[in-house]
């Protein structure tokens, strides 16, 4: 496919406020009038949002040195547990940590309501947060307790570092059983009373680049409301997913690991979120932007929800994985319309996802490019395609 332009030229034209940039929703309109040929000539960039739960994630925080100096073994923020086993005063503050004193209390098991979210996002509100830390002591950290209120701004350097993000297409959970379930996909009703989703569909930014073609190791984009960058392909990366004939994974694929910094970041697009019965998880704003160098990137980039489908799977029972496990295909665009039937069952619908809020990123990223305040970045190497030698370790019952 020919080159209609690079990156560096849409550079150029982002430099002098001459760059033609539309939302993935918008250039549908572009294509029904003008065709994907001459939409993919009149525009430089198109942005993509996702707004949902991403429990692989979480923060690097280097906390400063007290006086005396502390080697920081055990830390704990507002009640939850930091991973302390890196160095004297780093600790990895993991999304889906929770207290340790929640499940004494908990209606449900996992019945959690606060937890490493919502600490990070109340230090990205500039809230004051308790840091309890304890040490062994040492020579040249001798200092064994420490109790403090400290706010983002304390935090020498403060970076949010997500495994796994932006999951390209996911199940459709349902349960098959007769009795109510707690899950990662919220509560499901017994009998196939109701059906959960959580992607941005037509938005979703790895859904208009299905064989990651403009993104890679250092690609920048929005990240909680700030910069960040792609920093490696993500955990459970899977681009050998079985996919439709338009190129997109017909159910669970590829993944980023994304990293940026706290402190640009918003509550607005970092959220701590419960569920009931399961445990806690981070709702995490991504928006992705697509240079369009060719006719096809745009051709990708204007996938609608009506073709896009998604595995509709049981989580009653060691839910099975893939779409081996799957108890039929629904596209978004049903999914959004608030019902699918399966077999002669109708089923009621809801996202996890914020499609609004997917929205707005994507708006949110075009006006930073259209003011100059965003450029482009080529990546510094690709995410693994298509064939590549990627395979998911399943263990054993014995493992």
């Amino acid at each position: 496919m020919s080159q209609l332009r690079s990156i560096k030229e849409i550079n150029e034209k982002i430099a002098k406020g001459q760059a033609v940039v539309v939302t993935a929703e918008e250039v549908l309109g572009l294509v029904a009038e003008h065709g994907v040929e001459d939409t993919a000539r009149r525009v430089d960039v198109v942005t993509t949002g996702t707004f949902g739960p991403m429990c692989s994630s979480g923060a690097f925080l280097n906390l400063g040195h007290a006086t005396p100096r502390m080697r920081i073994t055990k830390a704990y923020l507002n009640g939850v547990n930091a991973y302390a086993g890196i160095a004297a005063v780093d600790v990895f503050l993991g999304a889906t940590e929770i207290p340790d004193t929640d499940p004494a209390n908990s209606t449900f098991p996992g019945d959690f309501n606060y937890g490493g979210a919502h600490v990070i996002e109340d230090l990205v509100a500039g809230k004051q947060v308790l840091l309890e830390a304890s040490s062994y002591g040492t020579d040249c950290y001798p200092r064994q307790k420490l109790e403090t209120y400290i706010t983002l701004a304390d935090i020498n350097e403060a970076y949010l570092f997500n495994p796994r993000n932006c999951y390209q297409n996911y199940n459709v959970a349902v349960n098959v059983s007769d009795r109510t379930i707690y899950t990662y996909m919220g509560i499901l009703k017994p009998n196939m009373g109701n059906a959960n989703y959580s992607s941005a569909g037509q938005l979703s930014p790895l859904l208009n680049d299905p064989f990651y073609r403009t993104v890679g190791v250092g690609t920048k984009l929005f990240l909680g409301g700030g910069v960040g960058y792609v920093a490696w392909h993500g955990t459970q990366h899977n681009p050998n997913a079985p996919r439709s004939e338009n190129g997109v994974p017909r159910g669970g694929a590829g993944t980023l690991a994304l990293l940026g910094d706290l402190k640009q970041m918003s509550a607005k697009y970092l959220r701590g979120v419960s569920f009931l019965g399961y445990g806690v998880s981070m709702q995490v704003g991504v928006g992705l932007p697509i240079p369009i160098l060719d006719v096809e990137t745009l051709r990708f980039a204007a996938v609608k929800d009506e073709d896009i489908v998604a595995q509709v799977v049981d989580y009653s029972d060691a839910y099975p994985k893939g779409i081996g496990g799957s108890l039929g295909e629904v596209t978004y665009a049903q999914l959004k319309s608030g019902t699918i039937i399966i077999g002669d069952k109708e089923i009621p619908t809801a996202p996890l996802s914020s499609y609004p809020k997917a929205r707005e990123i994507a708006g949110t990223l075009k006006q930073w490019i259209e003011k100059g305040e965003f450029t482009l970045t080529e990546a510094v190497a690709p995410l693994p395609t298509a064939g590549a030698p990627i395979t998911s370790h399943k263990l054993s019952a014995k493992e």
